[in-house]
C-alpha cells in the first residue's frame, strides 16, 4: 500500500478555534507513515474563521487542500464534495474533532489489503476498542445499531464512528447515490456498499470524547432528521429499489 496515494477528508463546521492546528497535527501524523498523502479539509459553510484557518494551515503544509462553500450544506454533502476533489486511490473520512487519531488508518490500510476488503470501518462496539465515551451517548449508539440491525441486516455493529477508509472506486462509485445530507449518511454509504457486494470490515478505535456537551453540536432536530433520513433510505433501498439500476455491481468495475 505504500506506493498507493491516500485522501483523508476533513469536513468541518464552525471549528475555527481548533480546525488549524488539527489539520497540521493530522498532517505530521499521516506523515510517519504515508509517503503521498493529502488531506482535503471543507469548510461547509461555516459562520466563523473556520475556512480562513483552513486556509492557513494550507498555506504551511502542502498536503493539506482547502475546499469551501458559502452555505452550511450539511456533512453528508461536506464528504460528498470532499471525494470530489480527493485524487487518492484510497480514500478516508476522518472528524475533524481529532476525538479519533488519523493514526489509526495505518492499520486500516494493512487490514484493507490483508483481508481484500473493500471498505475499512472504525467501530466503537469492537472488542478491542477503548473508549473515552460518555454513557448517555453508548447508549444510544447501541439502541441505533439495534434499528439498523432490524431494518438493513447489515453485517456491521457500529456505521458512525467518524473514520472510515474506502478503496476510491467504490467510495467514487457510490457517493453520487447518496441522498441524505446529515448524519445518516454513514448508514446509507454502507447499506448501498453492502447492497451491491463490497466486502466492509471493522476494526478497533481509540476514542477520547472532547466536546463539552455529551452530543456535542448534535441536538433534538438532528436525532429526529436522522430517525427521517434513516426510514427515507430503508424506503429507497428496500421498497423503490432506486440503487438497483444506478450503481453498477462490484464486479463490472
Amino acid at each position: 500500500m505504500e506506493h498507493q496515494r491516500l485522501s483523508v477528508i476533513m469536513p468541518a463546521y464552525n471549528e475555527g478555534d481548533k480546525i488549524y492546528n488539527n489539520l497540521i497535527t493530522a498532517g505530521e501524523c499521516l506523515k510517519d507513515f504515508c509517503t503521498d498523502y493529502e488531506l482535503v479539509a471543507v469548510n461547509d459553510g461555516s459562520k466563523d474563521q473556520t475556512g480562513a484557518e483552513i486556509v492557513r494551515a494550507a498555506s504551511e503544509n502542502e498536503h493539506i487542500k482547502a475546499v469551501s462553500y458559502a452555505q452550511n450544506r450539511g456533512k453528508g454533502n461536506a464528504i460528498r464534495e470532499g471525494v470530489s476533489a480527493a485524487t487518492g486511490d484510497v480514500i478516508a473520512f476522518l472528524d475533524a474533532d481529532l476525538d479519533i487519531s488519523p493514526s489509526h488508518l495505518e492499520q486500516y490500510l494493512k487490514e484493507l489489503e490483508r483481508q481484500s476488503a473493500d471498505i475499512v470501518i472504525g467501530s466503537k462496539m469492537h472488542r478491542d476498542s477503548r473508549l473515552e465515551y460518555p454513557a448517555s451517548r453508548r447508549f444510544v449508539s447501541f439502541c441505533y445499531y439495534i434499528i439498523l440491525k432490524t431494518l438493513f441486516h447489515l453485517h456491521v455493529k457500529d456505521t458512525q464512528t467518524g473514520i472510515k477508509l474506502f478503496k476510491a472506486e467504490v467510495i467514487k462509485n457510490i457517493i453520487g447515490m447518496v441522498r441524505t445530507s446529515g448524519y445518516a449518511y454513514d448508514i446509507e454509504i454502507l447499506a448501498v456498499a453492502a447492497r451491491f457486494g463490497y466486502r466492509i470490515i471493522e476494526q478497533p478505535v481509540t476514542l477520547k470524547f472532547t466536546r463539552r456537551d455529551a452530543f456535542g453540536r448534535i441536538k433534538l432536530k438532528d436525532i429526529l432528521r436522522m430517525a427521517k433520513d434513516t426510514l427515507s433510505i430503508f424506503y429507497w433501498l428496500k421498497v423503490k429499489k432506486i440503487y438497483d439500476a444506478a450503481v453498477a455491481p462490484k464486479e463490472e468495475y
